[in-house]
């Protein structure tokens, strides 16, 4: 029996359950989700960073379920998330022009 303590996608248990095996688990309570939430977001950054470009849209989704779980679980929708990312895009701008400051005269 593996004995890993980490977060993972809600279909897990039925997805282990079909290759035959019995998994173990429980439901974190809402601190201990947040906290996990946290560190899943650590591991799939570090994924994305270490992937291959073919692999790296995919590592984005990753990232970006976990982003929408963390927003949700401080009460604010994926939408209202995209909103307050375009307003700041509005605002300050976004990354397409590809500009690197290097401090001022």
């Amino acid at each position: 029996m593996t004995n890993t303590s980490k977060l993972v996608r809600d279909r897990i248990p039925d997805i282990i359950r079909s290759h035959g095996e019995d998994p173990t688990y429980y439901t974190a309570d809402p601190a201990e989700f947040r906290n996990r939430l946290r560190t899943k977001l650590t591991e799939e950054v570090t994924e994305f960073l270490a992937a291959t470009e073919d692999d790296a849209v995919v590592e984005l989704a990753d990232i970006l379920e976990v982003v929408y779980a963390l927003a949700a679980d401080l009460g604010t929708s994926s939408d209202h998330l995209d909103k307050i990312r375009h307003d700041k895009a509005q605002t300050n701008g976004a990354f397409a022009d590809r500009i690197v400051w290097t401090g001022v005269r």
